[in-house]
């Protein structure tokens, strides 16, 4: 078969000698007399377990552009398209852990606020009463029952300040998830958009060659 395919292509290039069409037949015969033997070749390791950006730009330095058009193994395509799909499963999983963890500080923020107003209620009350507390049986003296809720105070602001803090810092990192999530969807339309009319293009171009050739 590729015996056929080089009989074809020294009787284009001796009739189309120095033109664009003898060119392209040449690019053209050469892939499909190698397409066999890369068929066979195993796919890099790196298309495993590097990241998703390192797997692109290994494609991108060890695939040729041939007039703004860029080729690429079928298998490996179909391996990128595949961690590309894993990639945006996990991201929409820890986006979903993350709202779930707003969620939930949501709830203690919500606590702690009313814990808060609670004891400002009862420091309030109590700031009243006489020098002698009673609480629970056991005679405190003012100070130090307002030294023990200050304590009990400052520890639910300290609570209610990482609890801000945490919730603050969740939200960022969703809004930043969302937005590499949005960004490497488009990243990945555009790159299945631009293969799929390469491969077109070289199909059509192929077959037309073809076409001429045997009307010739």
């Amino acid at each position: 078969m590729r015996l056929f395919y080089l009989t074809i292509f020294i009787f284009s290039f001796s009739t189309m000698k120095k033109t664009r069409t003898a060119g392209i037949i040449l690019i053209l015969l050469i892939v499909l007399v190698t397409s066999g033997n890369v068929k066979g070749q195993e796919i890099p390791e790196v298309l495993f377990k590097s990241s998703l950006t390192d797997q692109m730009n290994y494609l991108q330095d060890r695939t040729r552009i041939y007039e703004n058009y860029r080729a690429i193994r079928e298998d490996m395509f179909q391996l990128i398209k595949k961690n590309t799909l894993d990639t945006l499963s996990s991201a929409k999983n820890q986006i979903a852990g993350l709202r779930n963890t707003r969620n939930r500080l949501n709830i203690t923020i919500d606590s702690l606020n009313t814990a808060l107003d609670t004891t400002k209620l009862q420091l309030s009350e109590m700031t009243i009463t006489k020098d002698s507390i009673k609480v629970l049986g056991i005679e405190l003296n003012k100070v130090t029952y307002n030294s023990i809720m200050w304590i009990l105070v400052a520890g639910l602001i300290t609570l209610l300040v990482f609890g801000f803090l945490a919730f603050k810092r969740n939200i960022a990192v969703t809004a930043s998830t969302k937005k590499e999530l949005k960004d490497l969807k488009d990243e990945f339309e555009a790159y299945r958009k631009s293969s799929r009319e390469a491969r077109e293009k070289m199909s059509m171009e192929h077959f037309n060659e073809l076409k001429r050739l045997r009307g010739g």
